[in-house]
């Protein structure tokens, strides 16, 4: 048996709380063999509207097609590496006589 997820749990656990309550209302009852009987029935309502709501069924992923087919990048045998920028002044030190 799977599990259920977050809205079967949210609608069952509103139908045992809702339906108890309605129950304990209309029938009035005051002794405890009662108030077990509806309990019971209120639970066993609960479970069976979380477990007959649907699950959320999850859709297969497409398949993604790469941005820029290898096909059409452009063919280039130089490897082109970034240069070292200097800065105004980075060849002077402080205090270097030199």
């Amino acid at each position: 048996m799977p599990r259920p997820n977050a809205a079967q749990l949210a609608y069952g656990s509103a139908t045992v709380v809702f339906s108890t309550v309605a129950l304990l209302l209309l029938s009035r009852t005051t002794n405890t063999l009662g108030i077990v009987v509806i309990s019971a029935a209120g639970l066993l309502l609960g479970v069976l509207v979380a477990m007959t709501m649907p699950a959320r069924r999850r859709t297969p992923a497409a398949p993604v097609a790469p941005a820029t087919p290898a096909a059409t990048l452009p063919l280039t045998d130089e490897i082109r590496v970034p240069a070292v920028r200097v800065g105004a002044g980075a060849d002077t030190r402080i205090g270097s006589n030199s």
